[in-house]
This record gives C-alpha cells, structure tokens and sequence, in this order.
C-alpha cells in the first residue's frame, strides 16, 4: 500500500466477474501457538492468479453456509497451492482449523486491488501486525523475485507468540538496537532483514510496538527519506499509527485495511470506508476497491 511520488502503478485487480469459484484441497495444516493456523490449500485457480495483497472468501465447513474472508501468506503457481496464516477467532476460523489433509475446500478468489507490483523505492519498508503478517510475506517474497535493487526490511509486530520459530538474524541493519536480533528464519533465508516487534517480553524482540520500532528505523537508520516506502496490513490502531508515522516523515504509504465482510464481492456494500477520492470523499468497498489504498486518503474517523 505504497505510492511512488507519482501515482500509484498497481496490477489491473480482478473484478467480480474474473473471481474464480473452485474447489481446492487442503493439504497440510499446522496448528500454532496462540490458536494460530497455517493452512496450505491447493488450488492453482487462485496460485496462478493471486497477488500480494489479494484474499480468499472460504466456505469454511459444508454445513456452514457464511464464508469468512482470509488473507494470502504465499502462493506458487507452479505447484498450484497457496497458503493462508488465521487466527482461531469464532465458528468459522474454528471450523476451518479443523479441517484435514485431502479434504475439499470452496475457494473464491483471488479477491481484491493488491499492492503496487512495480517502480519500488530502493528501501521498501514492509510493517505486519497480527493477522496482517501474511501479506507482507506475500509481497516481500514478490520483491526478492521481481525487484532484485530494492533492500526491503520487515518489521512484524504480535502480541501472541509469533507463528515461527524466530532466530537471531544474520543481516544487520543500521539503526537498530543490536539486542533486538530477533528474525523471521524464511526471509533471513531468502536474504530479506526482518525485525520483531512485542510487548509481552518474548527473547530478541523489541520491546514496544512495531510502529515504535519502524520509527526508530525511520530517523536512526541514515537511510534518505526519498529511498523509503511503507507497506503495512494490520489491525485499525496499528494503521492509525502507520498513516500518522508516514505523513510526518512525507512517506508514499499503501495499506490494506481489515473489514468484517458478507460477500467479499462488492455486491452487499457491507464494508465501505471513506476515501477522499480526486473528486471528493467516497464510501469505497474494501473487498474489491481495496483492500489496498493509498494510507494518505483513508478516513479513519468517519
């Protein structure tokens, strides 16, 4: 949910009528700490056309009629599955937890506007809180394979433990304090710098929020603010603090909101927000108008 100085370059979003509607198949599932899941599902339907940023609406049980909205963590077109990172919150996401291996799946999807695909800044800085973890994964993994200059950093946040074994980092990154090592082992694999952000003590991590921590890289790092864009996902105050943090430092910011949806295609308007448009504030479907907008024109407030 970034922005170059010029306008926004984001990858034409599927609309209503190119949502797939498919059966997938479920083929692992870990259950983590903290009622956490990650979920692998194949369907090369949605890998093939999934875009960091881009969610999933399931069917989570046969005998549940709802579906419930859930964000992309990684996709692989190739191999034809995706993955999802969800917190056990009510009927449904526990439903879903329990579903095994080779079971059927209804996915629709892949839903929504993404992040920007293209023309990064040199240090994209990606923040994830909670749930919003997954798509900062998602686009972090699109920058190591399609924007080779860019040095992103990922800053991720929680307040139950994190749903990764974390290890000290072996990238340094100027700015921070040298205690808070703590790494996300994936993308210090693929060579990408990773912070961890927590108030509840957890070893390695910063001690505070993970928009304390981006603001620490901010004005520490030396790095020049032209050289610098925010990407977050998370929940509202930690978007609040996001949007404040990028219009005090004159930083493109894109975010991607968190709604309660019904349909998830646009159809029952059940999760507008206000957006000042060019002409005008405008109550925006956060299913396929976003989820991703520029953090800028988003109203918290209304």
């Amino acid at each position: 949910m970034t922005e170059s100085t010029s306008a926004p370059q984001h990858a034409t979003r599927p609309h209503r009528a190119s949502i797939g509607l498919a059966d997938g198949e479920v083929i692992s599932v870990a259950h983590l700490a903290g009622d956490q899941v990650v979920m692998r599902i194949a369907c090369p339907v949605v890998a093939a056309q999934a875009r960091p940023g881009s969610f999933v609406h399931l069917r989570c049980a046969p005998e549940l009629a709802m579906r419930r909205p859930m964000s992309i963590m990684r996709a692989a077109p190739a191999e034809g599955w995706f993955d999802m990172l969800f917190k056990v919150h009510g009927h449904g996401s526990a439903l879903l937890a329990a579903r095994r291996p080779g079971e059927a799946v209804s996915v629709l999807g892949p839903i929504g506007r993404p992040f920007r695909l293209a023309g990064y800044r040199r240090r994209p800085l990606l923040i994830g809180g909670g749930v919003g973890i997954p798509p900062m994964i998602f686009l972090a993994e699109h920058l190591r394979a399609q924007a080779r200059d860019a040095q992103p950093l990922v800053l991720m946040g929680s307040e139950v433990p994190f749903p990764f074994t974390a290890r000290p980092s072996a990238i340094m990154v100027a700015g921070l304090d040298p205690a808070a090592i703590a790494a996300m082992p994936l993308l210090d694999d693929w060579g990408i710098a990773s912070r961890l952000a927590s108030t509840q003590g957890y070893a390695g991590c910063f001690d505070g929020f993970v928009t304390e921590l981006a603001r620490a890289w901010i004005t520490a790092s030396g790095t020049p603010r032209e050289d610098i864009e925010i990407f977050a996902c998370g929940p509202t105050p930690m978007l609040r603090a996001v949007q404040a943090l990028a219009a005090e430092y004159a930083l493109p910011c894109e975010i991607s909101l968190e709604e309660y949806m019904a349909c998830a295609v646009g159809g029952c308007a059940g999760c507008v927000v206000r957006i000042e448009t060019e002409t005008g504030p405008a109550m925006k479907r956060v299913c396929v108008d976003g989820p991703v907008f520029d953090a800028a024109r988003v109203v918290f407030d209304a």
